[in-house]
């Protein structure tokens, strides 16, 4: 299973099918790459513009046979050998990961980390029927979020939503809306609330509805420095049967970095898998 669909995403793909590998792409969106005015710096392609790069990218990546699943990813978590993938409410099985995030880890919210699974959630499909007859705040940071708020609310959670932009169209007019942005999440061993510039809304569950993750939220005991996911020269992470590649891995944050990282992220993903079904047939 590979997280994202940029540069190191699609070239760890190709090299994991090269070897007979299946792959699963899911992606959150657009990477960055693909709104660069102007990419100069790649060998053999001077001149040519992220969305022209992208493009010849995916064009090699669905040749193969595979084409990135928009979505999001809420978690993962180990379970034997094999890691539980949720992706858009359902639940994915890989034997191996390849994190392929980019570099767009956002700010943690005071209290989000304290309190992230005593209250805060960012999945509303995942968590909403833990909070039914009780009140929740959902803080809209993704295309999506309305519709989850929705999907709230017919269940009888009472949303409020929270917002920097514009109301949106899909919102139910049921539920009230206030623009601005969440600055606490309030509570010392449960969310009882949430700051909004000065006010405090009060609240037990907070559903932070955003496109990315944070890497360390998205998995526990991923090792991070510097915001950064850490890995060693065969791309491996602190946990066993995953991998990360490109701008998620650290600097310099650039296009030849993440295709060369991601070709060593997918060849040693496949030989993690050559090693553990010999073991297996061996153990036969």
């Amino acid at each position: 299973m590979i997280i994202g669909a940029g540069p190191a995403g699609l070239s760890a793909a190709v090299n994991a099918l090269t070897r007979g590998k299946t792959v699963r792409i899911l992606s959150g969106g657009d990477p960055f790459l693909k709104k660069a005015e102007r990419v100069d710096n790649y060998l053999g392609l001077y001149h040519v513009s992220g969305k022209e790069l992208m493009a010849s990218f995916l064009e090699h990546v669905k040749a193969m046979g595979v084409e990135p699943e928009i979505g999001r990813v809420v978690n993962i978590l180990p379970f034997g050998d094999k890691f539980m993938v949720n992706f858009n409410s359902e639940i994915l099985e890989a034997k191996t990961v390849i994190l392929a995030l980019g570099a767009s880890s956002p700010k943690q919210i005071p209290g989000e980390g304290k309190l992230l699974g005593h209250g805060v959630s960012y999945c509303a499909t995942c968590d909403g029927m833990l909070y039914r007859g009780k009140e929740a705040v959902v803080y809209g940071q993704s295309d999506g979020a309305a519709g989850e708020a929705n999907f709230l609310h017919s269940i009888g959670v009472e949303v409020t939503y929270v917002t920097a932009r514009e109301r949106p169209a899909e919102l139910s007019p049921a539920i009230p809306y206030l623009r601005g942005t969440i600055t606490e999440i309030l509570g010392s061993k449960t969310v009882t609330g949430a700051r909004v510039g000065d006010r405090i809304l009060e609240a037990q569950g907070v559903f932070l509805l955003r496109n990315s993750i944070a890497p360390d939220a998205l998995m526990d005991g991923l090792e991070i420095k510097n915001g950064f996911v850490v890995v060693n020269s065969a791309m491996e992470t602190s946990i066993p049967g995953v991998f990360a590649c490109g701008d998620c891995t650290g600097k310099p944050l650039q296009v030849s970095k993440a295709v060369g990282e991601g070709l060593i992220a997918g060849q040693q993903a496949a030989k993690y898998l050559d090693e553990i079904y010999k073991e297996e047939k061996e153990y036969v």
